[in-house]
């Protein structure tokens, strides 16, 4: 029989003071004043149609991203909160985190959004390094990270997450590393962090710059993740770092193939109907078309056939072991489907395998592609 997986939600809040050259997040530059109730009124109605598709399960995380979350008011924010609450239940201590860039870190508004609800900050650190932030579009400055970090530990919440990127332009392992270091030490509870990849439809992506050579990241991957382990940080998936006990309990839940209600600007949702299908859902991108109350730009189901790449595309993301069990479970499917693919992966040396579980080596998580193409056939 098909189990229901753990449901999460995700809300996204599409406005950013500066669009990023770097960035293919769904983000607009905000012009003029931002849209706070008349945008959380329609977050809620859209959350309203698409309450037919939770299946009556308790919400197990809550995510809002963005662009820039924390350019809502505080009000904006109870008020969002609030009206989660009253259409769905959440679980007692759920896990709920919100998106932060420095610049827009503000104690007496923090202290609103943790009122309202908000028990885990993300912060877009991305470098302390001042010409990589102003390389990078960020319109923040060293200070102003560290600061809104101490203020995310002052605060008590659940967690705080840092996120940081290396393999900058022109960067030197040097200068990655003295980044790592510097965020290590304000202790986050948790670290993202990950190469910069050149995305098309983004500046970068029309006029790239110099990045630092494989050499140069391999070592910068290397030192980095001795640095990690040293500080008492364990990997769990290809970018996230944590103290035990402090992994985050959303993307976790996106990479063991749970489900994931997904509203806001070009918010997406996958969602394990009671027949066992499993639907997409992807809204309206654009600020303008979704606040006119047009949500929803397409709802597919996905294909029998495609579910054992969708399945493995999140799950070998991570270093724990894939319990066998839990692809039945949630795609339907005996592993008899994908034998030749595993035995390939095994032959590979890509992953081990026992009565109960899969395990990605360290070869699979360096040839992660190359894996993961192997379910696509």
């Amino acid at each position: 029989m098909l189990s229901l997986p753990p449901l999460s939600l995700y809300i996204h809040i599409p406005w950013c003071v500066h669009k990023c050259p770097y960035c293919d997040f769904n983000s607009h530059a905000l012009k003029g004043e931002l849209p706070h109730e008349d945008y959380v009124s329609h977050l809620l109605a859209d959350l309203e149609q698409d309450l037919a598709y939770s299946g009556d399960r308790d919400i197990s995380t809550v995510f809002i991203g963005g662009g820039t979350p924390s350019l809502l008011s505080a009000e904006a924010m109870q008020h969002l909160l609030d009206g989660v609450r009253q259409r769905l239940t959440l679980n007692k201590g759920a896990e709920v985190t919100m998106e932060a860039n420095p610049g827009t870190v503000e104690a007496d508004r923090f202290h609103g959004y943790q009122h309202a609800g908000i028990n885990r900050i993300s912060i877009g650190v991305q470098s302390f390094n001042p010409q990589k932030l102003v390389r990078l579009g960020r319109i923040h400055g060293p200070d102003e990270a560290r600061s809104a970090a101490r203020l995310a530990a002052q605060l008590q919440l659940r967690s705080f997450n840092l996120d940081l990127m290396h393999g900058l332009p022109d960067q030197t392992p040097e200068q990655a590393l003295d980044d790592l270091q510097q965020a290590i030490t304000l202790n986050p509870p948790h670290l993202s962090w990950y190469q910069l990849t050149i995305e098309p439809n983004t500046l970068f992506g029309s006029h790239p710059p110099k990045l630092p050579d494989d050499d140069a990241l391999w070592d910068i991957y290397q030192r980095g993740n001795q640095l990690l382990a040293a500080a008492g940080y364990f990997q769990y998936e290809t970018s996230a770092y944590a103290k035990p006990g402090f992994q985050c309990e959303h993307n976790l839940n996106y990479w063991r193939f749970g489900d994931y209600l997904g509203i806001g600007c070009g918010a997406h949702g996958k969602l394990t109907q009671a027949d066992g299908t499993v639907l997409r859902t992807v809204k309206k991108r654009h600020p303008r078309g979704y606040m006119q109350g047009e949500y929803l730009e397409k709802r597919y189901q996905v294909e029998t056939d495609e579910l054992p790449f969708e399945f493995f595309m999140n799950r070998f993301r991570l270093l724990e072991p894939t319990p066998r069990q839990e692809f039945k479970d949630f795609t339907g499917l005996d592993d008899s489907v994908v034998r030749q693919a595993l035995d390939q992966a095994l032959a590979d040396h890509y992953i081990t395998e026992s009565a109960t579980h899969w395990q990605v080596t360290q070869k699979g998580q360096l040839f992660l592609n190359p894996l993961l193409e192997l379910f696509m056939e």
